[in-house]
Formats: C-alpha cells, structure tokens, sequence
C-alpha cells in the first residue's frame, strides 16, 4: 500500500532529504550535510508550525537530527544506509521507524511498556498523520 502525500510540505522535506542521503550514501558525503542542514530548517520550520517543541512532530525531527550527526563521522557514515532506506519507507509507504521507535520514550505512551507494545509498535500498518493516533484509533 503506498503513502504518496505530496500535499503534505513535510512529505516533500522528507523526499528531498532521502534524496540527499541516497546522493551521500553512493559516494558523495556533501549530501550528508545538505541532509543534516535540510533537518535542522525543517525542524525549524515545525517548531514554528507547532508552536512547541515537546510536540509528537517536532521529537521525530530532533531524534532523527541526532541520528544524522551520530552518522557524520567517516568511520560511522555506514550508519547512513539506516535512515536512507527508512525515510524512502517514510516516503513510500508511510512507516516511519523514527515515529515508531519516539512513541515508544514514556512520556509519549500511556501503556505499560512490554512486548505486545513493541509488536504492535511496529508491525501495526501505517497510517496516515502520527503513530500515536494510529494507536489511539486502534483501542
């Protein structure tokens, strides 16, 4: 099932940013950093949008900035390959592992962590807008 949101600006900040990690990952580290500074602009951008930086969007954003700028050094930029492929799935698909893996932190999860949370985290189908509310329609 495809997820194409191209009326969605932060469905286009994502594509473009895939495209920068694909170009960073085949050989071009430039597009690393053109990657991490389209992060920091969009994190930026939804700060703004927001108007909180506790907000569900904005934890996605600065976690996956960190995962970028853990990458950056040489000997660690095989851990590109990571949110290169899973933000293509973001893109594509709509399953974003990063949103996955943030609603998992206990101040965004009502229940009780344990191994059903975990399966339901992430082997339930994307949805369209926030994990969270994918969650909350399912009870």
């Amino acid at each position: 099932m495809f997820m194409i949101e191209y009326k969605d600006i932060g469905w286009w900040y994502w594509l473009v940013t895939a495209g920068l990690l694909t170009y960073g990952v085949l050989g071009e580290p430039i597009g690393f950093m053109l990657a991490i500074g389209l992060t920091v602009f969009q994190l930026f951008h939804f700060v703004l949008r927001e108007r909180s930086i506790t907000a569900f969007p904005i934890q996605v954003r600065f976690w996956y900035l960190i995962l970028l700028l853990v990458a950056l050094p040489e000997p660690l930029q095989l851990i590109y390959w990571i949110p290169t492929i899973g933000t293509w799935a973001q893109i594509i698909f709509g399953y974003c592992t990063m949103a996955r893996c943030v609603s998992l932190f206990p101040w965004n999860r009502s229940e009780q962590f344990s191994l059903d949370l975990l399966k339901k985290t992430f082997f339930s189908r994307p949805v369209r807008g926030s994990i969270k509310q994918g969650f909350a329609a399912s009870k």
